[in-house]
């Protein structure tokens, strides 16, 4: 990380006892590019069974699918639903919205370090 760079790590904990990160957006994402639970595993240096563990929990954690499976095609294959990918913009936006927020503390500590 370069000296002038902070970086901002969002996680929601809920109260039902689920969470959601970069991680698991992150993974979403991978699934949406590759439309495959393997390859998106391979990209981000996973086993394919933690990257399918990830997506059933993401799955299970909404009142619909994040993710589904393709059936009927030949290399099997994953896409992520239009929920998923307003789940993955909304985790996107707080981000950004967090940054902003605290943007000006940040910078007051920056000033203070060694």
């Amino acid at each position: 990380m370069a000296k002038d760079e902070t970086k901002l790590f969002l996680r929601i904990d809920f109260a039902e006892g689920v969470r959601i990160g970069p991680g698991k957006i992150a993974l979403l994402e991978a699934v949406a590019h590759h439309r495959s639970i393997a390859a998106a595993a391979r990209e981000l240096g996973m086993g394919y069974r933690t990257a399918w563990l990830l997506i059933d929990s993401l799955n299970a954690m909404f009142d619909q699918p994040l993710v589904s499976t393709l059936p009927g095609r030949r290399d099997g294959g994953s896409e992520v639903t239009p929920f998923g990918q307003q789940v993955i913009a909304a985790f996107r936006r707080m981000e950004v919205l967090s940054r902003d927020a605290i943007h000006a503390e940040v910078a007051t500590l920056r000033r203070k370090l060694k």
